[in-house]
């Protein structure tokens, strides 16, 4: 649909968004380690770590060997599983670009849970749909769904550059390109039911992130902020810093 690729909307409370830094550093030392170990350990890892709806209602169980963490423990693990290259990076690259803003306006430890928080809602809703699933979900996709949510709740005026449908770079403010990807999202929950695509996790994180953005944010962090603070490097003088030519007296015959 789009590839968020920049939000020129500076840092106003901290100073580095190193809470964003270091989920995208774990969930990519996740993946090395279970890639540079072959199929059977990311199978191993997905079934052992994934989330998996029939296990926590007790409809099956994991068999021998395949425990790692207790159930329980997997509404959040999963989050930092992912199927392969294109999977990993498109999340990371929505949390680069929106996460910082939201790390911002909730703090760095507020924002952890936030972000866990939502992981949790989108396994929650995932699981709760489809209660008898034997496949395991993984992915950081319903916690990346309440971070996009959070921002548009904050910074719907930002404006963003993207690459519309893989190929289009456009800059449009937040309000345009965030909420049609929610709704899409909706609408794809609605529609097409859980295939390869989780949508209900997508669903769960977003409407976590709009939620819990409210009571965990600073105080005097606003909603719907009006305020865009822009990057130095990115300012445009709003008047023209060429001096217009001074009129001199034209000779009689013309230049000479």
């Amino acid at each position: 649909m789009f590839i968020p690729l920049h939000d020129a909307n500076s840092l106003k409370h901290i100073k580095l968004q190193y809470v964003t830094i270091g989920l995208i550093a774990a969930n990519v030392i996740v993946f090395m380690l279970a890639n540079l170990r072959g199929d059977e350990v990311i199978t191993r890892a997905a079934i052992g770590l994934g989330y998996i709806p029939s296990t926590i209602y007790d409809i099956v169980e994991r068999g021998p060997g395949q425990v790692i963490v207790p159930d329980s423990f997997t509404y959040i693990t999963y989050a930092f599983l992912h199927g392969d290259i294109w999977h990993l990076g498109g999340n990371m690259l929505f949390l680069w670009v929106f996460g910082d803003n939201v790390e911002d306006a909730l703090g760095h430890i507020r924002f952890l849970i936030f972000y866990l928080l939502c992981a949790v809602a989108g396994a929650w809703l995932h699981g709760f749909v489809a209660q008898d699933s034997t496949v395991p979900l993984i992915g950081a996709s319903g916690a990346i769904a309440g971070v996009v949510a959070a921002y548009l709740v904050l910074h719907p005026r930002v404006k963003i550059w993207v690459l519309a449908f893989g190929r289009i770079p456009l800059r449009i403010p937040a309000y345009a390109v965030l909420a049609l990807w929610i709704l899409f999202q909706f609408a794809m929950f609605l529609l097409a039911g859980d295939d390869q695509v989780s949508w209900a996790a997508h669903v769960g994180g977003i409407v976590a992130g709009a939620i819990l953005v409210f009571p965990l944010r600073r105080r005097d962090v606003p909603i719907l902020d009006r305020e865009v603070v822009t990057p130095r490097a990115v300012e445009v003088e709003q008047k023209s810093a060429v001096r217009p030519v001074e009129a001199e007296p034209v000779p009689r015959w013309g230049r000479q």
